[in-house]
């Protein structure tokens, strides 16, 4: 007799779960949309349409200040992107395939603290260490070196959980014919994982393109980029120039991360099909 209540009420169970989920994804989403609506406003108020407009976009592409930092923006994203992407490959590697060696266990853990440590804590790290301890001047390439210590690590993350679905006997088999490990590499094993490797190094790229508060940490004078350039115009006035260009920072951001989620998902669809 339970068993039969339970199952009568239990559609209308799942109807207020769904409605909760829907009041959430409004919470959370409904601000994204209205700035996206209203960075097509006529008018200069924010929050009071005035009709359809691309104006504000047009100002957003002809401000040199706007412009610098988002060209600024692509070349810490490009180069902080590569790197890491390089780097996080190699420690993913090196952690998977290499499972005695001196210090692997401290420099696992190492790996993950960039993902776990607070953003201001590792911002406030980078900064004592560019100004006291090497010390440099702080400029764009210190942005990049901060953007590559965290980046890295994601990439190394899925990279890894990759190579935790690869066949090793592929490798081995190479091997026993007389294939020598960077021919096993390079003929073998990135073909395998790059799926892993992209979805990596898009998922650094969307990471660069989108932070602040590290990139805060360590500029230094010119070297502004959008995000942080976007942040100090906030604090002054909001306008529909800054919904233009946070509305187009969005767009990019989302695509990079649909693009990276593609590329996992094929690398996981791939690595079932083959275990079957």
């Amino acid at each position: 007799m339970s068993v039969q209540q339970g199952t009568a009420h239990r559609p209308w169970v799942d109807r207020i779960l769904s409605i909760n989920g829907w009041i959430i994804f409004g919470f959370l989403y409904l601000p994204i949309l209205i700035l996206v609506i209203y960075s097509f406003s006529d008018s200069k108020v924010v929050g009071i349409w005035g009709g359809f407009t691309w104006k504000w976009y047009g100002r957003m592409l002809t401000n040199p200040e706007m412009m610098g930092a988002l060209a600024n923006s692509a070349k810490v994203a490009i180069v902080s992107t590569v790197v890491s992407t390089v780097l996080g490959t190699m420690a993913a590697l090196a952690l998977d395939r290499y499972r005695k060696w001196l210090g692997k266990g401290a420099f696992d853990v190492i790996m993950y603290l960039p993902v776990i440590i607070p953003e201001v804590t590792m911002g406030a790290m980078l900064l004592i260490w560019f100004t006291q301890v090497l010390p440099i001047n702080l400029s764009i390439w210190t942005i990049i070196l901060g953007h590559i210590a965290f980046s890295a690590s994601f990439v190394a993350i899925i990279v890894r959980a990759r190579l935790a679905n690869l066949d090793d006997s592929l490798e081995e088999a190479a091997m026993d014919l007389y294939a020598n490990r960077w021919t096993t590499f390079r003929r073998i094993t990135l073909p395998l994982i790059i799926p892993g490797v992209l979805g990596g190094a898009l998922l650094a790229l969307t990471l660069s393109l989108d932070d602040v508060i590290i990139t805060e940490f360590v500029q230094g004078p010119g070297a502004s980029l959008l995000p942080v350039y976007v942040f100090g115009l906030i604090k002054r006035q909001v306008t529909p120039e800054i919904n233009a260009v946070s509305t187009l920072m969005l767009g990019i951001s989302m695509v990079l991360v649909f693009v990276s989620l593609a590329f996992q998902a094929r690398a996981n669809a791939s690595g079932s099909n083959k275990e079957e």
